[in-house]
């Protein structure tokens, strides 16, 4: 990963000195969705069967009209370079480098359900007291928790799920504290 993070270093900061960061983070956006949505693409690229040639094309022909030169360029350096198999973790670092430079807070909220609109303007509202800068809310949806949420912001995180709350109560009762009645 410190590969991944340098190499997206370099390209904020070029992207940053051509001007271009917001249409180079779209294309980093881009890319990773690609990635996460293409796993035969990203095993293709991290192939050491696939010569860098046929890579390098495949590359092209799928970005070349989505990207700026910009970043196409980056992305034949990346190849010239054999880096190819970081591409995705190069566009995970670029996204996380890009919000610590916008000063963006990332607020995980994972649910049962989908949040309305009123509440996820709650959840921002309590967030952007504690964070400075943006406040970008990302939410997930897992049926276990039954009720409540989790809300993790950066390294904190709020639990008020049903889920762990059956959890200690579960473990509170199964530490011996009440002993059955002896007929």
């Amino acid at each position: 990963m410190i590969v991944a993070s340098r190499y997206a270093k370099s390209l904020i900061d070029l992207s940053i000195e051509l001007k271009q960061l917001e249409e180079v983070n779209k294309d980093m956006l881009l890319i990773k969705q690609v990635c996460e949505q293409n796993r035969e693409f990203t095993v293709l690229l991290k192939s050491p069967v696939v010569s860098t040639d046929k890579k390098s094309s495949i590359i092209r022909s799928i970005f070349e009209s989505k990207v700026s030169q910009t970043t196409l360029s980056f992305l034949n350096l990346i190849t010239q370079k054999r880096r190819e198999g970081d591409v995705e973790n190069i566009a995970y670092a670029f996204n996380e480098q890009y919000k610590l430079h916008k000063n963006i807070t990332t607020a995980i909220v994972t649910t049962a359900i989908t949040l309305d609109d009123a509440t996820k303007t709650k959840i921002l509202a309590i967030v952007k007291k504690q964070a400075s800068g943006e406040v970008e809310i990302v939410e997930k949806i897992d049926k276990a928790l039954i009720g409540g949420f989790i809300l993790t912001v950066g390294d904190k995180q709020i639990d008020a799920s049903i889920k762990r709350k059956l959890n200690d109560l579960k473990k509170n009762f199964s530490d011996d504290h009440f002993v059955p009645e002896l007929n």
